[in-house]
């Protein structure tokens, strides 16, 4: 398999999602939306999308599996899989806030080797591939080189169930609110991985993830030259249901920042 050029395939499939979702949003209304959990919504949107993805994919890398937020399909790959969120920021979308991706990433084994997300409303897409440098629309993208926090944009999302850490992340998000140039919440933990690769961003922090979530925006991220650690400093954070991912020069200030208020207990709210 040549992963650039299966790479580039994903990115068409990822703007073709893109359009049906852009062409879709059009006509949406509220009373199409299902509640899967405490406000975890979902639309037609997501589930038609995530299998126009799906049967496309099966075409690059075949004997792949699917690892995929809607679960419309069960298949692991002893080798490669794909991991996939189809509408990455649903909240954002039914209520139109113009924010919100298509994230697709393969997986070799435990390693994960190439990453897309196409943001829709600014259609932007952001790649990389392993052993390759991360581009936006074609061009090299890298991560920002600002040195401390105190000087840095930071991007964090909030957990939309499982509070039980909430007190916690709400003094941490005080003291960083207080210490650096500001704090964003877009709604989409690709696009703030995303922007985080290019330089918009200086880091991102969030807990309660999932993998689709975050798989594309890792590889990309790291082949921009930044780092993706968990909340212990790990380079395993695809499944450990937290993420920091910074321009790798804040990184040791963040993770310190963010110790004082996740000690080594915080595990069992994840498990």
């Amino acid at each position: 398999m040549r992963l650039e050029q299966a790479t580039y395939n994903v990115i068409e499939i990822a703007k073709e999602a893109g359009a049906f979702i852009r062409e879709q949003r059009k006509t949406f209304t509220a009373d199409k939306v299902e509640i899967k959990g405490l406000n975890d919504l979902v639309s037609y949107v997501d589930r038609t999308v995530e299998q126009k993805i799906v049967a496309a994919l099966k075409n690059i890398v075949p004997g792949a599996g699917f690892i995929t937020e809607e679960k419309t399909i069960k298949k692991t790959g002893e080798r490669y899989n794909w991991i996939i969120d189809p509408l990455d920021g649903t909240t954002n979308f039914i209520h139109g806030l113009p924010v919100y991706s298509v994230s697709i990433a393969l997986q070799e084994f435990d390693v994960l080797i190439s990453g897309v997300v196409y943001e829709i409303n600014q259609d932007e897409c952001f790649y990389a591939w392993k052993d390759a440098p991360a581009y936006l629309n074609g061009h090299e993208i890298k991560v920002s080189g600002t040195p401390t926090i105190d000087k840095s944009l930071l991007a964090t999302g909030f957990p939309y169930y499982d509070f039980k850490k909430q007190p916690a992340y709400i003094e941490l998000f005080t003291e960083l609110m207080r210490n650096c140039h500001g704090l964003r919440r877009l709604g989409s933990a690709a696009v703030d991985l995303a922007y985080t690769a290019c330089g918009r961003f200086d880091g991102y922090y969030e807990y309660n993830l999932n993998s689709w979530d975050v798989a594309a925006g890792i590889v990309i991220i790291r082949q921009a030259g930044g780092e993706a650690v968990n909340f212990k400093g790990g380079n395993e954070c695809l499944n450990t249901r937290e993420l920091i991912a910074t321009n790798s020069r804040i990184t040791k200030e963040l993770l310190q920042t963010i110790q004082k208020y996740f000690k080594d207990d915080y595990t069992e709210f994840f498990e």
